[in-house]
């Protein structure tokens, strides 16, 4: 495998080849990760259209589903896990309330306060989804060791962290 080439070798070659006045090792990371955000994004949209549902959906009923039984979240919570502005959050809300995956239901804790509640088809149905993601997000890393996925995972984090800190 040390051998092989992908189209990211052939693209940096031909640069090298026109502009060798650059340093084109960050197109060697960069370019890949691109390539593979692709690949990913077609792995999500097909896992989440399997069971019924959009991305922005799956986003929602994720925060729902990780926050634990009763499944439930003040909208406030959902803007901050989706990073979604206030309306377009209100537009979800009422879209999964229309398609019958989630509830409205008033805080108890604070009576003018509302939460947001998952149905047992949107418990469904986000199972579902994250099960065929999970599935599908493997046979993507299925070249990869056990080992080298580990070493990747670490080295994305390290990336990450450093663009998070500054967000």
């Amino acid at each position: 495998m040390a051998d092989a080439r992908d189209e990211v070798d052939r693209i940096v070659d031909a640069w090298l080849r026109e502009r060798p006045d650059l340093d084109f090792a960050p197109l060697q990371v960069l370019s890949r990760v691109d390539r593979l955000s692709r690949h990913l994004d077609r792995a999500r949209r097909g896992a989440f259209e399997r069971s019924d549902l959009d991305s922005w959906e799956f986003d929602v009923l994720a925060a729902l589903r990780r926050a634990g039984a009763p499944y439930q979240l003040s909208p406030k919570s959902l803007l901050q896990q989706t990073l979604v502005s206030s309306g377009t959050m209100t537009n979800r809300i009422d879209r999964l309330v229309a398609r019958g995956l989630v509830e409205r239901r008033t805080d108890p804790n604070d009576g003018r306060g509302i939460l947001v509640q998952m149905t047992a088809q949107g418990l469904t149905r986000v199972d579902a989804a994250i099960t065929r993601l999970v599935d599908a997000e493997a046979e993507l890393l299925g070249g990869l060791s056990a080992a080298d996925a580990e070493r990747l995972a670490a080295l994305l984090r390290k990336l990450s962290l450093g663009f998070d800190a500054g967000a």
